[in-house]
């Protein structure tokens, strides 16, 4: 018997408008988040080295990584600043939506 694996149901979901408009309304935040999970991987570090180095909690964050807030630019650059990563914010044009 095949497992079912959480892409093979973003795949399925993503056919039904109501989910494909919803999850794209979302994909900045997703990709912010992935972003910073992926800088404090590349440093070799845990949430609690990170939280160290900008005297915060674990807790702290796991809530930024998670996406469930807006970080502000400060927030963000002493992520980058623990994470030995240089913060970088663009405009780019957006794609056309179909």
């Amino acid at each position: 018997m095949k497992r079912t694996t959480v892409d093979d149901l973003h795949k399925k979901w993503m056919k039904n408008p109501k989910y494909r408009r919803e999850y794209q309304a979302l994909e900045e935040e997703f990709s912010l988040s992935a972003a910073m999970i992926e800088a404090r991987a590349r440093a070799g570090l845990t949430q609690e080295q990170v939280a160290q180095r900008m005297q915060t909690t674990q807790a702290v964050i796991a809530r930024l990584e998670g996406g469930g807030s807006r970080p502000s630019t400060r927030t963000l650059e002493k992520y980058a600043k623990a994470t030995g990563t240089q913060l970088k914010i663009s405009f780019e044009p957006k794609e056309a939506r179909h």
